[in-house]
C-alpha cells in the first residue's frame, strides 16, 4: 500500500511554518511521520537533535503513556439525577463534578 504523501510547507517566513506545525493539520502530520518511523525502526539521531538515539521499544512505551494522559473530548446524555448526584459529592471533596465522573467511569472501566 502507498504511503500518504506528506505535505512540505514552503513559507516565506519562520513564524508560518511555526504556526503551520502549531496547528492541528501540522500536528496530525508530525505524528504520523513519527508513528510511521517508530513502526520502520527508523527513528534517527539529527545532527541538530541533542537526544541521544532511543530504542524504539522505549519511545513506544513513552508514546503510550503519553496517550494515557492526553484527553478528548466527548459528549454522552447523563440523567439529571445522576448529574446531581456528582455535583453533590463534588461539593462534598471540593472538585469540579465533571472530575467526578471521570473519576467513576474510570473505576468502572477498570472493574470490567
Amino acid at each position: 500500500m502507498p504511503l500518504k504523501s506528506t505535505k512540505l510547507r514552503e513559507s516565506g517566513s519562520g513564524s508560518e511554518e511555526l504556526d503551520w506545525y502549531a496547528s492541528a493539520e501540522g500536528r496530525r502530520q508530525t505524528q504520523r511521520e513519527f508513528e510511521r518511523a517508530l513502526k520502520d525502526g527508523t527513528l534517527i539521531h539529527s545532527s541538530g537533535s541533542h537526544t541521544p538515539r532511543t530504542n524504539p521499544k522505549v519511545l513506544k512505551t513513552l508514546l503510550e503513556r503519553a496517550k494515557a494522559h492526553a484527553t478528548r473530548p466527548v459528549s454522552i446524555r447523563l440523567s439529571i439525577a445522576d448529574i446531581e448526584l456528582a455535583r453533590n459529592i463534588a461539593a462534598k471533596r471540593g472538585t469540579g463534578y465533571q472530575t467526578v465522573l471521570k473519576e467513576a467511569i474510570r473505576a468502572g472501566l477498570k472493574t470490567g
